[in-house]
């Protein structure tokens, strides 16, 4: 990843106590192939319930935007997303989906889950 990497910024959750879902799709994500050097084009479907915030989408977007020129596999790719979206806004729980358009003839449909764990008292 890049050294300066895009920050994902929040906004106040207008009705945190009441849980709800958001969701967001990306139909234009682009990374690269870590073997092939070539670009891998997908969709992302990122669904959550937030608590305190909720992520803020030009910056969803110019972080997204940076995977374009990195090479990463799908599946390490969708992860880091989970994590650093979890990390940012703290959900109840969040999705992941990456959908790959096919290459080879092959399709991948990568889905990582976030939950947030409750602690105790």
């Amino acid at each position: 990843m890049p050294t300066s990497v895009p920050i994902i910024e929040v906004f106040p959750n207008p009705e945190p106590e009441r849980e709800y879902e958001i969701e967001i799709s990306c139909p234009e994500f682009t990374s690269v192939c870590p073997k092939t050097g070539q670009p891998d084009f997908g969709e992302l479907l990122i669904t959550y319930a937030p608590r305190k915030t909720c992520i803020e989408l030009k910056s969803l977007k110019l972080y997204l935007q940076q995977f374009r020129n990195i090479g990463i596999f799908y599946e390490a790719a969708t992860n880091k997303i989970l994590d650093d979206l979890a990390k940012a806004c703290a959900p109840r729980w969040m999705t992941v989906v990456s959908q790959w358009r096919p290459r080879g003839g092959i399709s991948t449909k990568v889905a990582v889950r976030y939950a947030r764990k409750e602690r105790k008292k």
